[in-house]
């Protein structure tokens, strides 16, 4: 239908010389056919681009509702994956993340443990910097082997002049002890790993030795000497004794260390500092009365009595004056610790 009119249309048009000869009824005719060919050509057209206008809007709605379900997808994608991240990230923030425990030894008290806490992983600046820790340590598990090492260094004897040697030593030491550590580069790699502590400890440390001494001129005789106007001597050409050490302290601690990370949370940790204490070491010499004797009237006579060991012990305490007053100027007790620590 649509080739029938258009061809139609064309030959009225291409040959218009025919019309001349035609009646005007006849005219009339054609024209009424024209007028409604072109109208139905017009209207097919009219409909064809109101089609494609219609196909097209369709379309662009389609697309459009297309284009925003994807984007609402996107977004509500990345919301729940921003969501599980805090979630993630809350659970690994949280206590006790962070917990740290560690064990380690010192030259200054031994088998050191201690339990604490410090997470990196906090959002805040200020946070992430700082941990504590809760110390302890003394040399009871290692003890002996501590001795023999000792003994081991001593073997035959250090000599220490007027033919007197320590041929046996001992040592005690335990401390407790609550630090603050604060790490100025928070999570940053390596540097990380330094920190600044301060904090507060108490302990004790106590060592003895073993003085012997034997005086070859004598020859098995016996050793005269003159002590506050009297007259001493010793049966025979051996000489005995003790010398102790105790240093009970406490007071504010002040050191640094590093965390140098392994795998899985397991560290290398070291620490060095010292502890200012008001408290000096005390030196203390013990003489064994054992083969000593007395002169009193022009008779020997063996020292049992108080007074004579009074009157020994102000002349040994004397004696152990100079030295002890050396002691009372050090007041900073050492501390220095490497070990391994785990951090959960």
């Amino acid at each position: 239908m649509k080739k029938i009119s258009i061809l139609a249309l064309l030959a009225t048009i291409t040959f218009p010389a025919f019309a001349e000869d035609t009646p005007v009824t006849s005219v009339a005719a054609d024209d009424v056919a024209t007028k409604e060919i072109a109208a139905s050509v017009t209207e097919e057209v009219k409909q064809s681009v109101q089609s494609e206008v219609y196909a097209q809007a369709k379309q662009s709605f389609k697309d459009e509702i297309k284009t925003e379900l994807k984007q609402e997808f996107k977004d509500e994608f990345a919301k729940k994956k921003a969501e599980r991240a805090q979630a993630k990230h809350a659970r690994k923030i949280a206590f006790p993340h962070g917990l740290q425990v560690g064990v380690g030894v010192s030259a200054t008290s031994g088998v050191n443990g201690f339990i604490g806490y410090a997470n990196k992983n906090f959002d805040s600046f200020w946070a992430k910097r700082f941990g504590v820790r809760f110390d302890f340590a003394t040399t009871k598990p290692v003890k002996s082997p501590i001795n023999n090492a000792i003994d081991s260094v001593i073997d035959d004897g250090i000599d220490i002049g007027d033919d007197l040697t320590i041929n046996d030593a001992k040592l005690d030491a335990k401390h407790y002890a609550a630090m603050l550590d604060f790490y100025p580069f928070g999570d940053a790699w390596f540097l990380g790993g330094w920190r600044l502590t301060g904090g507060y400890y108490m302990g004790e440390m106590s060592a003895s030795a073993a003085l012997a001494g034997t005086i070859s001129e004598l020859d098995g005789g016996s050793y005269e000497f003159e002590l506050l106007d009297n007259q001493f001597r010793y049966l025979g050409n051996s000489v005995h004794g003790t010398a102790e050490f105790d240093w009970d302290y406490r007071g504010p601690y002040l050191g640094t260390g590093f965390d140098i990370g392994l795998f899985a949370g397991f560290k290398i940790y070291v620490d060095a500092g010292v502890v200012f204490t008001n408290r000096a070491a005390q030196l203390d010499l013990n003489v064994p009365f054992a083969g000593l004797e007395m002169r009193q009237d022009g008779v020997w006579k063996p020292v049992e009595s108080t007074e004579l060991e009074s009157v020994v012990d102000g002349i040994v305490q004397e004696t152990l004056s100079d030295a002890q007053s050396e002691l009372d100027d050090f007041k900073f007790y050492p501390m220095i610790k490497v070990g391994f620590m785990y951090r959960f």
